[in-house]
Order: C-alpha cells, then sequence, then structure tokens
C-alpha cells in the first residue's frame, strides 16, 4: 500500500537549491537525471518505507541515498511518509536539522 508523501519546508528549499546548482554547474539532462532518480526513490519509499535504514531511533528518522552528494531523509507515520530533510552531503553534518 502506498503512504501519501508531505515535503517539509526544509526538503523543498533542499531542493531548489541542489536544482539550481545543477543548472548552474552542470546542464538540464543532469538536473532532469536528479529529479528522475528523486522521483523513483520516493516511489519506492512511498511503497516499502522500511526498506531503508534507520539513522535517528529517537525520531523514528530513516535515510536513503540519492546519490554519493544527496540523501533523504523521512519519517513514516500511520498515514505518509514526512520528507523531512533532502541533504547535500558535502556539508557539515552538524547542519543536518529536520523539524
Amino acid at each position: 500500500m502506498y503512504k501519501s508523501i508531505i515535503w517539509s519546508t526544509l526538503s523543498v528549499a533542499d531542493i531548489e537549491n541542489t536544482i539550481d546548482y545543477l543548472h548552474l554547474a552542470w546542464n538540464e539532462q543532469i538536473e532532469f537525471a536528479f529529479l528522475d532518480n528523486i522521483e523513483s526513490l520516493i516511489f519506492q519509499i512511498s511503497n516499502n518505507p522500511k526498506q531503508f535504514p534507520i539513522v535517528n531511533k529517537k525520531n523514528k528518522v530513516r535515510k536513503c541515498v540519492v546519490t554519493k552528494y544527496n540523501t533523504i531523509f523521512y519519517r513514516e507515520t500511520k498515514n505518509r511518509i514526512e520528507i523531512l530533510r533532502v541533504f547535500d552531503t558535502r556539508q557539515d553534518p552538524k547542519k543536518l536539522k529536520y523539524k
């Protein structure tokens, strides 16, 4: 059973920043490939949220590696999936905060 997806404000900003970077530094083909990869992984998460490892037991946060530079952090609730961050792993991990 697929669960609905809710994007946090931080995760939307993360995606926008990554797309802006890819658009400026690379090209549309790379940009679209990244978005296709995100879409595919979100579909997988929605279908089977427990397939990815828990990284924060207290908050029940899981992670899904998108690329070696980007990771999706999400939480499963009874009725939905909350996408908390799409974090650029080149940043200081201390900046990784989710609400």
